[in-house]
């Protein structure tokens, strides 16, 4: 059984999601654990590679009174599950080539990795995730051939897979991150607590096993 989970890295919750789905299957264990896919889904498909406002300022331009509160909630929730969300220093970019860097590593067999990695750098450390430089060295320190991953982010190589992912949404119906995909059933939050997921994905497991 596949979970396909459609994230972004500029969303905090995402990485929230993450840590929570690692928990649930961790707890799930055993030789029927599913396998995870991450797709790939821009929040903003139209934004700038130049970082502008912190994610906090944004916030505050969409919530008013209230992002703080949000802003609060966002970091207390993360520092729950051992996170640092820094949306004060977090400035929200285009994610393609992230995105795209993303997949080169479900090539290599480093998606997780390279997506922690990416995560980190933008909701922790505040890096930019859409300059080739800094991508390049987030790539290398996840374990991919930094050679390799400069190549990739000089041509247009996996466009089309981030493409396909954004297809695949539409298809299953995926409209905000972080989604779950469990066995090609409909999407649900992934940012669920830890033991409904762990329910979830034991229902579903129990649903793929045939009887002898």
């Amino acid at each position: 059984m596949k979970i396909e989970v459609f994230a972004d890295v500029l969303c905090p919750w995402c990485y929230i999601g993450k840590r929570r789905l690692a928990a649930a299957l961790a707890e799930l264990g055993g030789p029927d654990a599913p396998a995870v896919v991450w797709r790939a889904f821009e929040l903003d498909p139209g934004a700038s590679r130049v970082p502008g406002p912190t994610a906090a300022e944004a916030m505050a331009e969409w919530w008013g009174e209230k992002a703080p509160e949000r802003v609060a909630l966002i970091g207390s929730t993360g520092a729950a599950e051992g996170l640092e969300l820094n949306l004060h220093l977090a400035r929200p970019v285009s994610t393609f080539d992230a995105h795209r860097l993303g997949h080169l590593a479900g090539r290599r067999g480093r998606a997780d990795e390279v997506l922690e990695r990416l995560l980190r750098a933008y909701h922790t450390e505040g890096l930019n995730v859409a300059d080739h430089d800094v991508l390049a060295r987030l790539g290398e320190e996840a374990g991919l051939d930094g050679g390799e991953v400069r190549a990739m982010l000089s041509g247009d190589a996996h466009a089309e897979d981030v493409a396909a992912d954004r297809r695949r949404a539409a298809e299953l119906g995926v409209t905000g991150v972080p989604s779950l995909v469990i066995g090609g059933a409909p999407p649900v939050s992934g940012v669920r607590p830890v033991a409904e997921l762990r329910r979830l994905l034991e229902s579903a497991v129990i649903g793929t096993v045939r009887p002898a």
